[in-house]
């Protein structure tokens, strides 16, 4: 017999100390071990096996390399910077998607889940695309140096943009989906007694908000402090950020012992910076009264709503849109579909078969990373849910959002070094794609439930178990109706991340079974204009896809059948 709403409220009421704590504690370390294996064998063992290869010198671990490293002016130069630009990325980036966010939780119109699909297809790209988009609008010869003859390349302005072009979509969804489940009538009751509408956001609403606002803004940091390709496009030789000076240390100049001294730092500073947001948002966390998502949206309302809405659509136009609307017309060209008939060629070059195959291989891969990250970062939400859980059950909530701030470069050399032995062996296997694409995935998925999860009322789940049922009843009957949907979308942002990762996957790939990502980057290495061309056809390719995919899922997320 199903537990009913009505028959937990009650019990809940009369529950003092509930007789399945200890039950439910044991139960939530269970739960802890999959996770925990799982970074501990494709995360932990990988990062430490290339870093102490890069500090081992004759058996002999050289610590005092790391002063030596932090000593040069020009280190020094690349960590400030690398800070400084993931702060003013993330202040720019909330400033700038916060109203969007609101809109799309609060507003009802025609065309607005493939307008969310629109906003969310520019994150998954990779970034060496998102930033060969954006030198085509600022560079030589671009848009903007077309029309009013003004260049930004190889400026700070072009790298932030980039960046908030790139991390709109992570705002917008993560903030914007709690915010659209959030009772408006507390906000009401507020100005009802007397709180102007200002005050009664900043009072009600905002605190409310702020686990899903730190969560985005930690990601946005985290993206913008390991950003790779678009400062390598953007920047020039005048800007570097610490992962490019990995990439450059290892793959340029050959120096293992500093890129493995660089790969400590970025891991420490990361570490600290989740360690600063564990902490604030335990400080911040609240039940909240949840709703359908549905029943909270209507039409704007009056000027200052329509004023919101036109301008939030004329942000999307000009930051969102152009980039990839340029990113259209470089893949037609002078020849109209000259470059996707090439992609199905042979040339025998950078490519042992049709660069057409990537677009099979990425769907294939990201099916499997999604499926891998859902379930991973499902059961660490889960056990991550209650605050009264151990110091090693917190501590795992900041170490699960690691792989956003290491060096994908050091993980996929750390797949390669690692992952080479029995029982271990995987080089060969095509499960190691969908294993490194997955770490990048999970972060995302617990990110994305963990504030909704954390906002379902626990007397709800302990009145269940006083009730009898068992912790894997309770997850179905109390927290599974009420997170639905922010697994749905999880389920989206990992397949989205899955088919944009190139860092780690361009070193475990095959070559004849390369990803949309590391194809575009064969293509946009070699010269010639047909290269570059079959480069923005496959990057388009890539964005039509991840945009029928996301289209889909908001069909599926937004269904009126009252099952969130």
């Amino acid at each position: 017999m199903d537990l009913t709403r009505t028959e937990v409220t009650r019990a809940g009421k009369r529950a003092g100390k509930p007789a399945g704590t200890v039950r439910g504690s044991a139960a939530r370390l269970g739960l802890m071990a999959v996770p925990v294996a799982f970074f501990a064998v494709f995360f932990a063992y990988p990062v430490a096996a290339i870093v102490a290869r890069g500090l081992e010198v004759d058996g002999v671990w050289r610590l005092g390399r790391i002063g030596d490293v932090l000593a040069q002016s020009d280190v020094r130069h690349v960590l400030w910077f690398t800070t400084w630009q993931a702060l003013a990325s993330t202040a720019l980036t909330l400033l700038v998607a916060l109203p969007g966010a609101y809109v799309f939780a609060r507003f009802d119109f025609p065309g607005k889940q493939v307008l969310r699909a629109v906003v969310t297809v520019p994150f998954v790209l990779p970034t060496v695309v998102v930033g060969t988009a954006f030198l085509a609008l600022v560079g030589r010869g671009g848009l903007l140096d077309d029309l009013w003859g003004l260049r930004l390349d190889t400026t700070v302005w072009a790298i932030l943009l980039a960046h908030v072009f790139f991390n709109y979509a992570v705002v917008v969804r993560t903030v914007g989906g709690l915010w659209a489940q959030l009772d408006p009538r507390q906000e009401e009751a507020a100005r009802m007694l007397g709180a102007s509408r200002l005050r009664a956001w900043r009072q009600v609403t905002l605190p409310a908000l702020a686990p899903a606002v730190a969560a985005a803004a930690l990601m946005v940091f985290l993206f913008t402090f390991t950003s790779f390709g678009v400062v390598q496009i953007l920047g020039g030789p005048t800007f570097s950020t610490l992962e490019v000076e990995i990439y450059r240390q290892t793959s340029q100049v050959f120096d293992l012992s500093t890129a493995a001294v660089l790969t400590l730092i970025q891991f420490a500073a990361v570490a600290a910076v989740l360690a600063v947001h564990a902490w604030t948002v335990r400080r911040r966390e609240s039940a909240l009264r949840l709703v359908d998502a549905a029943t909270t949206a209507r039409r704007p309302r009056g000027a200052g709503q329509w004023t919101l809405f036109a301008g939030v659509l004329g942000t999307v136009a000009v930051l969102l849109v152009l980039p990839l609307a340029v990113l259209v017309q470089r893949s037609l060209g002078a020849s109209g579909f000259g470059y996707y008939r090439a992609l199905t060629r042979e040339d025998g070059g950078a490519f042992l078969v049709p660069p057409i195959e990537a677009i099979g291989n990425s769907l294939q891969y990201a099916v499997a990373a999604t499926v891998i990250a859902v379930v991973i970062g499902a059961l660490a939400a889960t056990a991550l849910t209650r605050r009264d859980a151990g110091r090693f059950v917190r501590g795992f909530d900041a170490l699960l959002m690691l792989p956003l701030g290491v060096s994908a470069v050091t993980v996929g050399f750390g797949f390669l070094i690692a992952l080479d032995e029995p029982p271990l062996d995987l080089r060969s296997s095509w499960i190691l794609v969908p294993l490194a694409q997955a770490l990048v995935g999970v972060p995302f998925v617990v990110r994305t439930m963990l504030p909704v999860l954390r906002a379902v009322d626990g007397r709800l789940r302990e009145a269940a178990a006083v009730l009898g049922a068992s912790p894997w009843r309770v997850w179905r009957e109390v927290d599974l109706p009420m997170v639905r949907r922010a697994l749905l979308v999880a389920a989206g942002f990992a397949f989205a991340v899955s088919l944009g990762e190139f860092g780690a996957t361009v070193f475990i790939a095959r070559p004849d079974n390369p990803t949309l990502p590391v194809a575009v980057a064969r293509l946009l290495g070699r010269p010639g204009d047909m290269n570059y061309g079959q480069a923005m056809a496959l990057s388009t390719i890539l964005m039509l896809v991840c945009a029928v995919a996301l289209v889909v899922l908001e069909r599926l997320r937004t269904d009126r059948s009252g099952e969130f």
